[in-house]
Protein backbone atom coordinates (compact mmCIF):
# COMPACT_ATOMS: atom_id res chain seq x y z
CA UNK A 1 0.00 0.00 0.00
CA UNK A 2 1.44 3.34 -1.01
CA UNK A 3 1.76 6.46 1.12
CA UNK A 4 -1.21 8.08 -0.59
CA UNK A 5 -3.47 5.12 0.20
CA UNK A 6 -2.34 5.13 3.84
CA UNK A 7 -3.18 8.81 4.14
CA UNK A 8 -6.80 8.02 3.27
CA UNK A 9 -7.22 6.31 6.64
CA UNK A 10 -6.25 9.50 8.46
CA UNK A 11 -8.56 11.55 6.25
CA UNK A 12 -11.53 9.28 6.89
CA UNK A 13 -10.96 9.22 10.65
CA UNK A 14 -10.98 13.03 10.80
CA UNK A 15 -14.55 13.50 9.55
CA UNK A 16 -18.06 12.23 10.17
CA UNK A 17 -19.91 10.86 13.21
CA UNK A 18 -17.96 8.85 15.76
CA UNK A 19 -20.28 8.49 18.70
CA UNK A 20 -20.78 5.29 20.68
CA UNK A 21 -24.51 4.77 20.19
CA UNK A 22 -25.66 1.73 18.21
CA UNK A 23 -27.52 3.67 15.56
CA UNK A 24 -27.68 0.64 13.29
CA UNK A 25 -27.36 -3.12 13.51
CA UNK A 26 -26.71 -6.17 11.40
CA UNK A 27 -28.94 -9.06 12.48
CA UNK A 28 -28.42 -12.34 10.66
CA UNK A 29 -30.15 -15.68 11.29
CA UNK A 30 -28.46 -18.59 9.54
CA UNK A 31 -29.16 -22.28 9.11
CA UNK A 32 -26.14 -24.53 8.44
CA UNK A 33 -27.02 -27.35 6.09
CA UNK A 34 -27.43 -30.78 7.69
CA UNK A 35 -24.05 -32.44 8.18
CA UNK A 36 -22.18 -29.12 8.04
CA UNK A 37 -22.89 -27.86 11.54
CA UNK A 38 -19.37 -28.26 12.95
CA UNK A 39 -17.58 -27.00 9.85
CA UNK A 40 -19.89 -23.99 9.59
CA UNK A 41 -19.41 -23.10 13.25
CA UNK A 42 -15.64 -23.26 13.01
CA UNK A 43 -15.58 -21.16 9.80
CA UNK A 44 -17.78 -18.48 11.33
CA UNK A 45 -16.04 -18.42 14.72
CA UNK A 46 -12.46 -18.66 13.42
CA UNK A 47 -12.69 -16.52 10.30
CA UNK A 48 -15.91 -14.84 9.23
CA UNK A 49 -16.92 -13.26 12.55
CA UNK A 50 -13.70 -11.27 12.40
CA UNK A 51 -12.74 -10.91 8.73
CA UNK A 52 -16.33 -10.47 7.53
CA UNK A 53 -17.66 -8.36 10.38
CA UNK A 54 -15.69 -7.15 13.40
CA UNK A 55 -12.71 -5.90 11.37
CA UNK A 56 -15.00 -3.65 9.36
CA UNK A 57 -15.06 0.12 9.96
CA UNK A 58 -17.77 1.38 12.32
CA UNK A 59 -18.92 -2.08 13.44
CA UNK A 60 -17.94 -1.78 17.08
CA UNK A 61 -19.59 -4.71 18.90
CA UNK A 62 -20.79 -8.19 18.05
CA UNK A 63 -22.08 -11.38 19.60
CA UNK A 64 -23.22 -14.78 18.39
CA UNK A 65 -26.16 -16.73 19.75
CA UNK A 66 -27.34 -20.31 19.25
CA UNK A 67 -30.71 -22.05 19.35
CA UNK A 68 -30.54 -25.73 20.24
CA UNK A 69 -33.33 -28.03 19.09
CA UNK A 70 -34.98 -27.56 22.50
CA UNK A 71 -34.94 -23.78 22.13
CA UNK A 72 -36.17 -23.88 18.53
CA UNK A 73 -39.14 -25.99 19.61
CA UNK A 74 -40.36 -23.00 21.65
CA UNK A 75 -40.64 -20.64 18.68
CA UNK A 76 -43.87 -18.99 17.65
CA UNK A 77 -45.99 -18.61 15.59
CA UNK A 78 -46.22 -21.98 13.87
CA UNK A 79 -46.56 -20.25 10.49
CA UNK A 80 -43.97 -17.49 10.22
CA UNK A 81 -43.35 -15.03 7.41
CA UNK A 82 -39.70 -14.92 8.52
CA UNK A 83 -38.70 -18.56 8.93
CA UNK A 84 -40.13 -21.49 6.98
CA UNK A 85 -40.29 -23.76 8.86
CA UNK A 86 -40.32 -21.64 12.01
CA UNK A 87 -37.49 -23.79 13.43
CA UNK A 88 -35.08 -22.74 10.64
CA UNK A 89 -32.04 -20.80 11.78
CA UNK A 90 -29.73 -22.27 14.41
CA UNK A 91 -27.37 -19.32 14.75
CA UNK A 92 -28.05 -15.64 15.24
CA UNK A 93 -25.31 -13.02 14.91
CA UNK A 94 -25.87 -9.46 16.12
CA UNK A 95 -23.62 -6.46 15.48
CA UNK A 96 -23.77 -2.77 16.42
CA UNK A 97 -22.82 -0.05 13.92
CA UNK A 98 -22.00 3.53 14.89
CA UNK A 99 -24.90 5.92 14.45
CA UNK A 100 -24.67 7.79 11.14
CA UNK A 101 -22.13 5.37 9.64
CA UNK A 102 -24.37 2.81 7.98
CA UNK A 103 -23.64 3.96 4.41
CA UNK A 104 -19.87 4.10 5.05
CA UNK A 105 -19.92 0.65 6.60
CA UNK A 106 -21.94 -0.80 3.74
CA UNK A 107 -19.49 0.37 1.07
CA UNK A 108 -16.66 -1.38 2.87
CA UNK A 109 -18.51 -4.54 3.85
CA UNK A 110 -19.83 -5.19 0.33
CA UNK A 111 -16.31 -4.83 -1.04
CA UNK A 112 -14.70 -7.07 1.56
CA UNK A 113 -17.32 -9.79 1.16
CA UNK A 114 -16.81 -9.75 -2.60
CA UNK A 115 -13.10 -10.22 -1.93
CA UNK A 116 -13.73 -13.01 0.57
CA UNK A 117 -15.91 -14.71 -2.02
CA UNK A 118 -13.19 -14.48 -4.69
CA UNK A 119 -10.66 -15.86 -2.21
CA UNK A 120 -12.88 -18.88 -1.42
CA UNK A 121 -13.37 -17.76 2.19
CA UNK A 122 -17.16 -17.98 2.12
CA UNK A 123 -18.86 -21.11 3.46
CA UNK A 124 -21.50 -22.20 0.98
CA UNK A 125 -23.40 -24.88 2.87
CA UNK A 126 -25.68 -22.56 4.80
CA UNK A 127 -28.93 -20.67 4.26
CA UNK A 128 -29.61 -17.08 5.29
CA UNK A 129 -33.03 -17.25 6.92
CA UNK A 130 -33.00 -13.57 7.84
CA UNK A 131 -30.15 -11.16 7.14
CA UNK A 132 -30.85 -7.45 7.41
CA UNK A 133 -29.19 -4.22 8.34
CA UNK A 134 -31.40 -2.25 10.68
CA UNK A 135 -31.88 1.31 11.91
CA UNK A 136 -32.44 1.69 15.64
CA UNK A 137 -35.74 3.28 16.63
CA UNK A 138 -35.58 3.06 20.43
CA UNK A 139 -34.34 1.14 23.43
CA UNK A 140 -36.63 0.37 26.37
CA UNK A 141 -35.00 -0.32 29.75
CA UNK A 142 -36.42 -2.23 32.68
CA UNK A 143 -34.49 -0.22 35.29
CA UNK A 144 -34.44 3.25 33.80
CA UNK A 145 -31.02 4.88 34.08
CA UNK A 146 -29.53 2.01 36.10
CA UNK A 147 -27.66 -0.85 34.49
CA UNK A 148 -25.89 -1.35 31.16
CA UNK A 149 -27.00 0.74 28.17
CA UNK A 150 -27.73 -0.61 24.70
CA UNK A 151 -24.16 0.35 23.80
CA UNK A 152 -22.95 -2.39 26.17
CA UNK A 153 -25.56 -5.02 25.34
CA UNK A 154 -23.39 -7.18 23.06
CA UNK A 155 -20.45 -7.12 25.50
CA UNK A 156 -22.38 -7.52 28.76
CA UNK A 157 -22.67 -11.21 29.74
CA UNK A 158 -26.39 -11.60 29.14
CA UNK A 159 -27.52 -15.21 29.47
CA UNK A 160 -30.12 -15.13 26.74
CA UNK A 161 -31.62 -13.22 23.86
CA UNK A 162 -35.04 -13.36 22.25
CA UNK A 163 -35.52 -12.25 18.66
CA UNK A 164 -38.99 -10.86 18.00
CA UNK A 165 -40.23 -9.80 14.57
CA UNK A 166 -43.57 -8.02 14.16
CA UNK A 167 -45.39 -6.60 11.15
CA UNK A 168 -47.72 -3.61 11.07
CA UNK A 169 -50.82 -3.92 8.84
CA UNK A 170 -49.42 -1.20 6.56
CA UNK A 171 -46.42 1.09 6.17
CA UNK A 172 -48.48 4.00 7.49
CA UNK A 173 -49.22 2.09 10.70
CA UNK A 174 -45.66 1.07 11.58
CA UNK A 175 -44.94 4.24 13.56
CA UNK A 176 -48.08 3.62 15.60
CA UNK A 177 -46.96 0.05 16.28
CA UNK A 178 -43.53 1.28 17.40
CA UNK A 179 -45.14 3.85 19.70
CA UNK A 180 -47.45 1.25 21.28
CA UNK A 181 -44.55 -1.10 21.88
CA UNK A 182 -42.14 1.41 23.38
CA UNK A 183 -44.67 3.38 25.43
CA UNK A 184 -46.88 0.62 26.83
CA UNK A 185 -46.43 -3.01 25.80
CA UNK A 186 -42.69 -3.38 26.38
CA UNK A 187 -42.44 -1.43 29.69
CA UNK A 188 -45.30 -3.51 31.10
CA UNK A 189 -43.61 -6.81 30.23
CA UNK A 190 -40.14 -5.69 31.29
CA UNK A 191 -41.22 -4.65 34.79
CA UNK A 192 -39.90 -7.16 37.32
CA UNK A 193 -38.74 -9.56 34.60
CA UNK A 194 -35.29 -11.05 33.82
CA UNK A 195 -35.18 -8.97 30.62
CA UNK A 196 -33.01 -5.90 31.19
CA UNK A 197 -33.68 -4.09 27.92
CA UNK A 198 -35.26 -4.36 24.49
CA UNK A 199 -33.86 -2.68 21.39
CA UNK A 200 -36.28 -1.85 18.58
CA UNK A 201 -35.13 -1.61 14.96
CA UNK A 202 -36.58 -1.21 11.49
CA UNK A 203 -34.92 -3.08 8.58
CA UNK A 204 -33.42 -1.33 5.59
CA UNK A 205 -32.95 -2.76 2.07
CA UNK A 206 -29.72 -4.49 1.20
CA UNK A 207 -27.66 -2.93 -1.61
CA UNK A 208 -28.04 -4.21 -5.15
CA UNK A 209 -24.45 -5.44 -5.20
CA UNK A 210 -24.93 -7.69 -2.15
CA UNK A 211 -23.78 -11.30 -2.34
CA UNK A 212 -26.23 -13.38 -4.39
CA UNK A 213 -26.73 -15.97 -1.62
CA UNK A 214 -28.31 -13.31 0.62
CA UNK A 215 -31.91 -12.54 -0.34
CA UNK A 216 -33.29 -9.01 -0.37
CA UNK A 217 -34.92 -7.91 2.88
CA UNK A 218 -38.69 -8.34 3.08
CA UNK A 219 -41.10 -6.08 4.93
CA UNK A 220 -38.86 -3.02 4.98
CA UNK A 221 -41.90 -0.73 5.15
CA UNK A 222 -43.96 -2.61 7.73
CA UNK A 223 -41.59 -4.67 9.88
CA UNK A 224 -39.99 -4.09 13.28
CA UNK A 225 -37.21 -6.21 14.77
CA UNK A 226 -36.83 -6.46 18.55
CA UNK A 227 -33.95 -7.88 20.57
CA UNK A 228 -34.70 -8.81 24.18
CA UNK A 229 -31.60 -9.12 26.38
CA UNK A 230 -32.15 -11.51 29.29
CA UNK A 231 -30.20 -12.03 32.51
CA UNK A 232 -31.21 -15.70 32.63
CA UNK A 233 -31.76 -18.58 30.23
CA UNK A 234 -34.90 -17.76 28.20
CA UNK A 235 -36.37 -21.18 29.01
CA UNK A 236 -36.72 -20.11 32.64
CA UNK A 237 -39.12 -17.26 31.83
CA UNK A 238 -40.61 -18.38 28.52
CA UNK A 239 -44.01 -19.35 29.94
CA UNK A 240 -44.33 -16.13 31.95
CA UNK A 241 -42.55 -13.29 30.16
CA UNK A 242 -43.54 -14.28 26.63
CA UNK A 243 -46.92 -15.93 27.05
CA UNK A 244 -49.63 -14.01 25.20
CA UNK A 245 -47.29 -11.76 23.21
CA UNK A 246 -49.00 -12.67 19.94
CA UNK A 247 -52.53 -12.30 21.35
CA UNK A 248 -51.61 -8.96 22.92
CA UNK A 249 -50.43 -7.62 19.57
CA UNK A 250 -53.46 -8.94 17.75
CA UNK A 251 -55.79 -7.33 20.29
CA UNK A 252 -54.34 -3.88 19.60
CA UNK A 253 -54.88 -4.28 15.86
CA UNK A 254 -51.49 -2.61 15.42
CA UNK A 255 -49.35 -5.60 14.55
CA UNK A 256 -48.87 -9.30 13.96
CA UNK A 257 -46.20 -11.50 15.51
CA UNK A 258 -44.09 -13.12 12.78
CA UNK A 259 -41.34 -14.64 14.91
CA UNK A 260 -40.51 -15.10 18.59
CA UNK A 261 -37.28 -17.06 18.93
CA UNK A 262 -35.10 -17.66 22.02
CA UNK A 263 -31.30 -18.03 21.98
CA UNK A 264 -28.39 -18.48 24.36
CA UNK A 265 -24.86 -17.13 23.75
CA UNK A 266 -22.25 -19.25 22.03
CA UNK A 267 -18.92 -19.81 23.74
CA UNK A 268 -16.35 -18.30 21.35
CA UNK A 269 -13.66 -20.65 20.13
CA UNK A 270 -15.61 -23.79 21.00
CA UNK A 271 -18.17 -26.14 19.45
CA UNK A 272 -20.38 -26.09 22.52
CA UNK A 273 -24.05 -26.77 21.69
CA UNK A 274 -23.35 -28.00 18.14
CA UNK A 275 -24.24 -31.53 19.23
CA UNK A 276 -27.62 -30.21 20.43
CA UNK A 277 -28.74 -28.64 17.16
CA UNK A 278 -30.37 -31.68 15.55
Amino acid sequence: MGTHDSDLYADLAAVGPYGVRPGHALITLVEPHPGHEYAYNRWYEDDHYYAGAMAMPWMFAGRRWVATRELRALRRPERSAVADPVTAGCYLSTYWITEGRHADHMRWTVAINQRLNRDARVYRDRTHVLTAFQDRIATVYRDGAAGPRDTHALDHPYAGLVLQVVDAPSAEQRDDLADRLTARLLPRRLAGSPAALVTVFRPVPLPGDRMTYVKQVEGVDTRLTLLWFLESDPRESWDTLFTGVDEELAATGAGRLELLAPFIPTVPGTDRYVDQLR
